[in-house]
Protein backbone atom coordinates (compact mmCIF):
# COMPACT_ATOMS: atom_id res chain seq x y z
CA UNK A 1 0.00 0.00 0.00
CA UNK A 2 1.49 3.44 -0.88
CA UNK A 3 -0.25 6.92 0.27
CA UNK A 4 0.93 10.57 -0.34
CA UNK A 5 2.85 11.85 2.47
CA UNK A 6 3.04 15.64 1.49
CA UNK A 7 6.01 17.17 -0.69
CA UNK A 8 5.25 14.10 -3.32
CA UNK A 9 7.16 11.47 -1.08
CA UNK A 10 5.33 8.06 -0.29
CA UNK A 11 4.82 5.37 2.83
CA UNK A 12 4.51 2.10 1.69
CA UNK A 13 3.69 -0.72 4.00
CA UNK A 14 3.26 -3.50 2.41
CA UNK A 15 5.01 -4.96 -1.39
CA UNK A 16 5.69 -7.92 -2.91
CA UNK A 17 9.14 -8.96 -3.08
CA UNK A 18 10.72 -11.44 -5.88
CA UNK A 19 14.18 -12.55 -4.71
CA UNK A 20 16.63 -14.38 -6.21
CA UNK A 21 19.62 -16.18 -4.59
CA UNK A 22 22.59 -16.88 -6.44
CA UNK A 23 23.57 -20.05 -7.91
CA UNK A 24 26.73 -21.96 -7.28
CA UNK A 25 29.27 -21.76 -9.51
CA UNK A 26 30.67 -25.10 -11.15
CA UNK A 27 33.31 -27.40 -10.09
CA UNK A 28 36.73 -27.59 -12.43
CA UNK A 29 37.78 -31.02 -13.71
CA UNK A 30 41.45 -30.91 -14.14
CA UNK A 31 44.64 -32.80 -14.22
CA UNK A 32 47.90 -31.54 -12.40
CA UNK A 33 50.79 -31.61 -15.47
CA UNK A 34 53.82 -30.09 -15.20
CA UNK A 35 57.73 -31.55 -16.84
CA UNK A 36 58.36 -35.24 -16.46
CA UNK A 37 54.62 -36.02 -14.89
CA UNK A 38 52.11 -35.98 -17.66
CA UNK A 39 49.78 -37.20 -15.13
CA UNK A 40 49.94 -35.83 -11.90
CA UNK A 41 46.82 -36.39 -10.43
CA UNK A 42 43.24 -34.10 -10.61
CA UNK A 43 43.67 -30.48 -9.29
CA UNK A 44 40.20 -29.25 -10.22
CA UNK A 45 38.53 -27.22 -7.37
CA UNK A 46 35.37 -26.77 -6.21
CA UNK A 47 33.03 -23.62 -7.53
CA UNK A 48 31.98 -20.91 -5.17
CA UNK A 49 28.82 -20.73 -2.91
CA UNK A 50 25.74 -18.58 -4.35
CA UNK A 51 25.13 -15.07 -2.64
CA UNK A 52 22.32 -15.06 -0.15
CA UNK A 53 19.36 -12.54 -0.23
CA UNK A 54 18.97 -11.00 3.36
CA UNK A 55 16.61 -8.80 5.32
CA UNK A 56 18.18 -6.60 7.73
CA UNK A 57 16.85 -4.39 10.21
CA UNK A 58 17.70 -0.77 9.69
CA UNK A 59 16.99 2.39 11.59
CA UNK A 60 17.50 4.44 8.72
CA UNK A 61 14.87 2.35 6.85
CA UNK A 62 11.26 4.45 7.62
CA UNK A 63 9.28 2.74 4.52
CA UNK A 64 9.34 -0.21 1.89
CA UNK A 65 8.91 2.55 -0.62
CA UNK A 66 12.57 0.90 -2.42
CA UNK A 67 11.16 -2.56 -2.73
CA UNK A 68 7.77 -1.15 -4.18
CA UNK A 69 9.83 0.50 -6.91
CA UNK A 70 12.57 -1.96 -7.62
CA UNK A 71 10.65 -5.49 -6.60
CA UNK A 72 13.18 -7.63 -7.98
CA UNK A 73 16.43 -8.24 -5.73
CA UNK A 74 19.11 -11.08 -7.18
CA UNK A 75 22.41 -12.20 -5.18
CA UNK A 76 25.64 -12.68 -7.14
CA UNK A 77 26.41 -16.40 -8.26
CA UNK A 78 29.33 -18.20 -7.32
CA UNK A 79 32.30 -17.95 -9.59
CA UNK A 80 33.67 -21.62 -10.92
CA UNK A 81 36.63 -23.71 -9.67
CA UNK A 82 40.08 -23.52 -11.61
CA UNK A 83 43.07 -26.41 -11.71
CA UNK A 84 45.79 -25.83 -9.53
CA UNK A 85 42.82 -26.14 -6.34
CA UNK A 86 41.91 -22.98 -7.05
CA UNK A 87 38.31 -22.87 -5.28
CA UNK A 88 35.68 -20.08 -7.08
CA UNK A 89 34.72 -17.35 -4.86
CA UNK A 90 31.76 -16.83 -3.29
CA UNK A 91 29.19 -14.74 -4.63
CA UNK A 92 28.37 -11.75 -2.66
CA UNK A 93 25.35 -11.42 -0.26
CA UNK A 94 22.34 -8.83 -1.04
CA UNK A 95 21.51 -7.09 2.15
CA UNK A 96 18.05 -5.27 1.82
CA UNK A 97 17.56 -2.75 4.94
CA UNK A 98 13.85 -2.73 5.93
CA UNK A 99 11.98 -0.72 9.30
CA UNK A 100 11.93 -2.27 12.38
CA UNK A 101 8.87 -4.20 12.58
CA UNK A 102 8.67 -6.27 9.20
CA UNK A 103 7.18 -9.24 8.94
CA UNK A 104 8.21 -11.39 6.39
CA UNK A 105 5.09 -13.70 4.79
CA UNK A 106 5.10 -16.41 1.66
CA UNK A 107 3.05 -16.19 -1.31
CA UNK A 108 0.27 -17.99 0.69
CA UNK A 109 0.44 -15.90 3.89
CA UNK A 110 2.40 -18.14 6.06
CA UNK A 111 4.59 -15.73 8.25
CA UNK A 112 7.91 -16.54 7.83
CA UNK A 113 9.82 -14.00 10.48
CA UNK A 114 9.03 -10.98 11.86
CA UNK A 115 11.58 -8.79 12.16
CA UNK A 116 12.23 -6.85 15.56
CA UNK A 117 15.45 -5.02 17.24
CA UNK A 118 18.06 -3.18 15.09
CA UNK A 119 20.26 -5.32 12.85
CA UNK A 120 17.75 -8.65 12.90
CA UNK A 121 18.66 -9.92 10.27
CA UNK A 122 16.49 -13.05 7.52
CA UNK A 123 17.79 -14.79 4.99
CA UNK A 124 15.22 -14.88 2.27
CA UNK A 125 16.45 -16.78 -0.25
CA UNK A 126 20.23 -19.34 0.05
CA UNK A 127 22.51 -19.32 -2.07
CA UNK A 128 23.46 -22.66 -4.04
CA UNK A 129 26.65 -24.42 -3.29
CA UNK A 130 29.39 -24.83 -5.53
CA UNK A 131 29.66 -27.88 -7.60
CA UNK A 132 32.36 -30.49 -6.44
CA UNK A 133 35.79 -30.27 -8.20
CA UNK A 134 37.26 -33.53 -9.75
CA UNK A 135 39.81 -33.84 -7.24
CA UNK A 136 36.90 -33.71 -4.51
CA UNK A 137 35.40 -36.42 -6.40
CA UNK A 138 38.86 -38.80 -6.71
CA UNK A 139 38.75 -42.06 -4.39
CA UNK A 140 40.68 -45.21 -4.59
CA UNK A 141 38.68 -46.58 -6.82
CA UNK A 142 38.57 -43.52 -9.81
CA UNK A 143 42.12 -41.85 -8.95
CA UNK A 144 41.29 -39.30 -11.60
CA UNK A 145 37.86 -38.73 -12.70
CA UNK A 146 37.43 -36.60 -15.72
CA UNK A 147 34.45 -34.88 -14.94
CA UNK A 148 33.24 -32.22 -11.76
CA UNK A 149 29.63 -31.37 -11.00
CA UNK A 150 27.44 -28.29 -11.74
CA UNK A 151 26.76 -25.78 -8.82
CA UNK A 152 23.37 -25.88 -7.45
CA UNK A 153 20.37 -23.38 -8.15
CA UNK A 154 19.86 -20.58 -5.76
CA UNK A 155 16.14 -20.24 -4.04
CA UNK A 156 13.87 -18.02 -5.54
CA UNK A 157 10.15 -16.72 -5.24
CA UNK A 158 8.30 -14.33 -4.27
CA UNK A 159 8.06 -13.05 -0.23
CA UNK A 160 5.31 -10.50 1.08
CA UNK A 161 6.76 -8.05 3.56
CA UNK A 162 4.11 -6.03 5.52
CA UNK A 163 5.41 -2.92 7.54
CA UNK A 164 3.72 -3.15 11.56
CA UNK A 165 4.72 -0.30 14.00
CA UNK A 166 6.80 -1.30 16.88
CA UNK A 167 5.16 1.37 19.55
CA UNK A 168 4.15 1.04 22.71
CA UNK A 169 1.31 3.31 22.91
CA UNK A 170 -1.49 3.30 19.45
CA UNK A 171 -3.28 6.84 19.13
CA UNK A 172 -6.93 5.52 18.11
CA UNK A 173 -10.10 7.63 16.80
CA UNK A 174 -11.48 9.36 13.97
CA UNK A 175 -9.72 11.34 11.15
CA UNK A 176 -9.46 14.92 12.52
CA UNK A 177 -10.09 13.75 16.30
CA UNK A 178 -6.36 15.37 17.31
CA UNK A 179 -4.23 12.98 17.68
CA UNK A 180 -1.20 14.23 15.47
CA UNK A 181 -1.82 17.47 17.59
CA UNK A 182 -1.57 15.14 20.76
CA UNK A 183 1.60 12.85 19.45
CA UNK A 184 3.39 16.67 18.51
CA UNK A 185 2.54 17.90 21.98
CA UNK A 186 3.95 15.02 23.41
CA UNK A 187 6.55 14.25 21.54
CA UNK A 188 9.50 15.63 19.16
CA UNK A 189 7.63 14.00 16.57
CA UNK A 190 6.66 16.30 13.66
CA UNK A 191 3.48 15.51 11.67
CA UNK A 192 1.41 17.08 9.26
CA UNK A 193 -2.10 18.91 11.16
CA UNK A 194 -5.03 20.62 9.63
CA UNK A 195 -8.37 20.20 9.73
CA UNK A 196 -10.02 17.74 7.14
CA UNK A 197 -10.41 14.74 7.13
CA UNK A 198 -7.14 11.96 6.55
CA UNK A 199 -4.69 14.76 6.96
CA UNK A 200 -2.52 11.44 7.92
CA UNK A 201 -1.68 9.17 5.57
CA UNK A 202 1.33 7.97 7.12
CA UNK A 203 1.56 6.10 10.66
CA UNK A 204 3.68 8.64 13.05
CA UNK A 205 5.76 7.62 15.77
CA UNK A 206 7.08 9.68 18.65
CA UNK A 207 9.05 8.97 21.71
CA UNK A 208 8.33 10.39 24.96
CA UNK A 209 9.96 11.17 28.27
CA UNK A 210 7.78 11.19 31.39
CA UNK A 211 10.68 10.90 34.11
CA UNK A 212 12.75 7.92 33.63
CA UNK A 213 10.41 6.20 32.17
CA UNK A 214 10.52 6.55 28.14
CA UNK A 215 7.95 4.98 25.47
CA UNK A 216 6.67 5.19 22.02
CA UNK A 217 3.61 6.35 21.04
CA UNK A 218 2.15 5.81 17.59
CA UNK A 219 -0.38 8.12 15.95
CA UNK A 220 -2.55 5.91 13.26
CA UNK A 221 -4.16 7.44 10.31
CA UNK A 222 -7.69 8.08 11.41
CA UNK A 223 -10.34 4.90 11.30
CA UNK A 224 -13.69 4.95 10.49
CA UNK A 225 -16.98 3.00 10.59
CA UNK A 226 -16.50 -0.37 8.34
CA UNK A 227 -12.62 0.17 8.51
CA UNK A 228 -12.44 -3.45 9.78
CA UNK A 229 -14.38 -4.18 6.11
CA UNK A 230 -11.90 -1.50 3.58
CA UNK A 231 -13.64 1.13 4.51
CA UNK A 232 -11.92 4.84 4.46
CA UNK A 233 -8.00 4.02 5.32
CA UNK A 234 -8.21 1.87 7.87
CA UNK A 235 -7.99 -1.74 6.57
CA UNK A 236 -4.97 -0.76 5.33
CA UNK A 237 -3.41 0.78 8.88
CA UNK A 238 -5.04 -1.55 11.51
CA UNK A 239 -1.58 -3.64 11.00
CA UNK A 240 -0.02 -0.71 13.09
CA UNK A 241 -1.61 -1.42 16.35
CA UNK A 242 -1.58 -4.72 16.31
CA UNK A 243 2.20 -4.44 18.19
CA UNK A 244 1.08 -1.92 20.60
CA UNK A 245 0.70 -2.95 24.54
CA UNK A 246 -1.81 -0.17 25.29
CA UNK A 247 -4.43 1.69 23.03
CA UNK A 248 -6.06 5.35 23.94
CA UNK A 249 -8.67 6.79 22.07
CA UNK A 250 -8.48 10.33 21.10
CA UNK A 251 -12.44 11.53 21.02
CA UNK A 252 -13.23 15.06 19.59
CA UNK A 253 -15.74 16.60 21.96
CA UNK A 254 -15.94 19.79 19.56
CA UNK A 255 -17.11 17.76 16.35
CA UNK A 256 -19.53 19.51 14.35
CA UNK A 257 -20.91 16.33 12.27
CA UNK A 258 -24.64 15.83 13.61
CA UNK A 259 -25.10 12.16 15.42
CA UNK A 260 -21.95 12.18 16.95
CA UNK A 261 -20.65 12.46 20.29
CA UNK A 262 -17.20 11.76 22.20
CA UNK A 263 -19.51 8.27 23.24
CA UNK A 264 -20.79 7.08 19.83
CA UNK A 265 -17.32 7.80 18.87
CA UNK A 266 -15.67 5.26 21.28
CA UNK A 267 -18.46 2.69 20.53
CA UNK A 268 -18.04 2.80 16.94
CA UNK A 269 -13.73 2.54 17.15
CA UNK A 270 -14.64 -0.03 19.82
CA UNK A 271 -16.68 -2.14 17.25
CA UNK A 272 -13.77 -1.82 14.40
CA UNK A 273 -11.35 -3.13 17.04
CA UNK A 274 -13.16 -5.85 17.82
CA UNK A 275 -14.09 -6.78 14.36
CA UNK A 276 -10.37 -6.49 13.29
CA UNK A 277 -9.88 -9.28 16.10
CA UNK A 278 -11.28 -11.80 14.14
CA UNK A 279 -9.12 -11.15 11.58
CA UNK A 280 -5.76 -11.08 14.17
CA UNK A 281 -7.05 -14.50 16.00
CA UNK A 282 -3.60 -14.78 18.03
CA UNK A 283 -3.46 -11.70 19.70
CA UNK A 284 -6.44 -10.02 19.79
CA UNK A 285 -6.92 -5.84 20.71
CA UNK A 286 -9.57 -6.18 23.00
CA UNK A 287 -7.19 -7.76 25.42
CA UNK A 288 -4.98 -4.53 25.60
CA UNK A 289 -5.31 -1.89 28.16
CA UNK A 290 -7.56 1.32 27.08
CA UNK A 291 -6.74 4.92 27.98
CA UNK A 292 -9.74 7.94 26.72
CA UNK A 293 -8.34 11.31 25.74
CA UNK A 294 -10.93 13.86 26.13
CA UNK A 295 -9.70 16.19 23.33
CA UNK A 296 -10.54 20.04 22.35
CA UNK A 297 -12.56 20.60 25.30
CA UNK A 298 -11.28 24.30 25.21
CA UNK A 299 -13.25 24.65 22.03
CA UNK A 300 -16.74 26.48 23.12
CA UNK A 301 -19.03 23.53 21.91
CA UNK A 302 -16.52 20.98 23.22
CA UNK A 303 -16.46 22.66 26.81
CA UNK A 304 -20.43 22.32 27.07
CA UNK A 305 -20.46 18.26 26.14
CA UNK A 306 -21.19 16.85 29.24
CA UNK A 307 -18.30 15.37 30.93
CA UNK A 308 -17.22 11.98 30.62
CA UNK A 309 -18.84 9.62 33.07
CA UNK A 310 -17.25 6.42 31.33
CA UNK A 311 -19.37 3.21 29.70
CA UNK A 312 -21.25 2.49 33.10
CA UNK A 313 -23.86 5.82 31.84
CA UNK A 314 -23.93 4.25 28.03
CA UNK A 315 -23.02 1.19 26.73
CA UNK A 316 -19.29 1.07 25.51
CA UNK A 317 -19.09 -2.01 23.53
Amino acid sequence: MAAGAGSGAQFVDRVVLHVVAGAGGNGCASIHREKFKPLGGPDGANGGRGGDVILEVDSNAASLLEYHRRPHRKARNGKQGQGGHRTGADGGDVVLPVPDGTVVKSADGEVLADLVGEGTRYVVAKGGRGGLGNAALASAKRKAPGFALLGEPGDEGDVVLELKSVADVALVGFPSAGKSSLIAALSAAKPKIADYPFTTLVPNLGVVGAGDTTFTVADVPGLIEGASEGRGLGLEFLRHIERSSTLAHVLDCATPEPGRDPLSDFEVIERELQAYDRILGDRPLSDRPRLVVLNKVDVPTGASWPRWSGPSSRSAG
